[in-house]
């Protein structure tokens, strides 16, 4: 298939790119570098042999989207283009509605005006907030707190209403939990501008030499070590959930919402313990309260997954260290500037 992806050099969206090639398509990346470096092009061409074609274009720019689809062919997008710092949208509600919304918006009446209607929608397990009723699954209760996980919910809610209206349209929106990892190869990862928001970049930097401590916010949570328990998965298995999902739209029309997550929960000092053994560096640590929004734990049913894609997340928490702290050795300052 010949795929859009949008904010194709991000984080996620660069691993995508390598998962999709590796399984036979073509890949045509589109972003901003808002929140990404041109160099990871080059990484791409170096990990891959192939020159994708790119265009460094906002996702809200209708009117650069139509001549891009003018130039291209696709026969389904991958829509990743938006900030997604929870902390950021508390404090910048427009910034995420205007491209959030606003994008996904713009991006799906450019596709719908040259005949494309399939798309893959990069969605997050925010949208359930934190409940009590473990493993959460797809038909749970959304429970929005936060402008991100509002702007996300309010993108399902359109995909939805899509393909209700046309039923020539199928999407699906994948809900991810915490995606960590990098490339086995250390040429791309996440580099986070800034304070990481994220824990396991913010402890790569510390065994890195960046940052002096990690901060551990809550000690007393009712969990096996009173840390937070989180859903982490290799953004690898990640990427490999997209190419499943991007895949299956032509034989599931409609619409369908989905979790990728391993299904089980990993605590704050146990990334910890498992980085220490990987990059063989101390991770030194202190205890502070409880953040405001902060629950005890959050973690995926996943079989929803694997029943509908035939995909389970597989790499381990050890094989997420390793391919960080290469990654992040390799690289002390991400992709410099």
């Amino acid at each position: 298939m010949k795929i859009l992806l949008t904010g194709g050099t991000g984080y996620i969206g660069s691993h995508t790119a390598v998962a999709l090639l590796e399984a036979g398509h073509d890949v045509t990346l589109l972003d901003n570098f808002s929140n990404s470096k041109p160099a990871v092009l080059d990484r791409l061409h170096t990990i891959t042999g192939v020159a994708m074609d790119f265009f460094e274009t906002d996702v809200t720019d209708e009117a650069a989207l139509t001549e891009i689809m003018k130039q291209r062919s696709f026969d389904a997008a991958i829509h990743f283009a938006a900030p997604k710092a929870v902390g950021e949208s508390m404090e910048k509600p427009l910034h995420y509605f205007k491209n959030g919304v606003g994008g996904t918006v713009a991006l799906l009446q450019t596709m719908a005006d040259h005949g494309v209607r399939n798309v893959v929608y990069s969605s997050s397990a925010t949208v359930y907030g934190f409940s009590d009723d473990l493993p959460l699954v797809e038909g749970a209760p959304t429970v929005v707190i936060n402008p991100y996980g509002r702007t996300k919910l309010m993108c399902e809610e359109i995909l939805q209403d899509l393909c209700r209206a046309d039923e020539r349209w199928n999407a699906i929106a994948l809900r991810y939990f915490n995606p960590v990892g990098a490339h086995p190869s250390g040429l791309i990862g996440e580099d986070p501008q800034g304070v990481p928001a994220n824990l396991m970049p913010f402890v790569a930097q510390v065994a890195v030499g960046r940052r002096p401590e990690l901060t551990i916010f809550g000690d007393d949570y009712p969990t096996p070590d009173g840390t937070g328990v989180r859903d982490y998965l290799h953004v690898m298995d990640l990427a490999e959930g997209h190419v499943a999902a991007v895949e299956h739209l032509a034989s599931d029309p409609g619409y369908d919402v989905i979790n990728l997550g391993t299904g089980s929960g990993i605590s704050v000092k146990e990334i910890v313990a498992a980085f220490e053994k990987a990059s063989g560096m101390p991770i030194p640590t202190v205890i502070a309260g409880r953040r405001p929004g902060d629950g005890p734990a959050s973690y995926a049913d996943a079989n929803k997954a694997a029943s509908v894609l035939g995909w389970r997340a597989t790499r381990s928490l050890d094989e997420m260290c390793a391919d960080v702290w290469r990654w992040q050795s390799q690289n002390p300052n991400g992709y410099g500037d």
